[in-house]
């Protein structure tokens, strides 16, 4: 993920489904959101603190075993070999079956640290961390199966998150720095939810 709230925003529901049948769920997290306010009253430091600390409350409903920050500079995220071989170390260490993570390529506006992550993971996972001679100091290499990716254009998959929506969404509203009214982010989200002909659903 690029920032703190985006694992709620697209894919809670299907982090709990996970969980809840046993599956180890790891978080990396590019970037601690040092820029993402309209708060005049706080700087960058004092707002990356609480958004890691609302990540990790959100993390602990969601059933995660381990949140990771790396800590970049928000919205000065680029392609980089850096940040692919911390990608590397990542999925070399926690050894996943499934990578969740952005769609870098859809066709509308995006926020550019999403496309960076997006591409980036996916450069990690294929080949970077299978091929052993690809970032040898970042741990022993590992295949990652398949990827679920968020937040494109034209999606093909649909996971139905009914049973855990109001978690989802209580997940959310961890971010408190990140939601005016939670109130009205609980009726919009169930809004959109009903208008689903296949129910709710996640990774929108």
């Amino acid at each position: 993920m690029a920032h703190p709230d985006d694992i709620e925003f697209f894919c809670a529901g299907s982090v709990l489904l996970m969980t809840r049948r046993g599956v180890h769920v790891d978080f990396v997290v590019a970037t601690s959101g040092d820029k993402g306010t309209e708060d005049p009253d706080i700087e960058g430091p004092a707002l990356a603190a609480r958004r890691e600390a609302e990540q990790r409350q959100a993390a602990a409903m969601l059933g995660a075993q381990d949140v990771e920050f790396l800590r970049h500079a928000d919205a000065e995220l680029t392609e980089s070999l850096e940040l692919r071989g911390e990608f590397v170390r990542a999925i070399r260490r926690s050894r996943p079956d499934l990578l969740l993570t952005f769609d870098p390529t859809p066709g509308y506006r995006q926020h550019p640290d999403h496309r960076v992550v997006g591409r980036m993971a996916l450069d990690a996972a294929w080949p970077c961390a299978r091929d052993r001679l690809t970032h040898p100091d970042m741990g022993p290499p590992h295949k990652t199966a398949e990827a679920w990716l968020f937040a494109g254009p034209k999606p093909t998959l649909k996971v139905d998150v009914s049973s855990v929506l109001a978690e989802k969404i209580a997940a959310r509203l961890e971010h408190g720095s990140q939601t005016g009214s939670p109130a009205a982010l609980r009726a919009r989200w169930r809004h959109i939810a009903g208008e689903e002909r296949f129910a709710q659903v996640d990774l929108r």
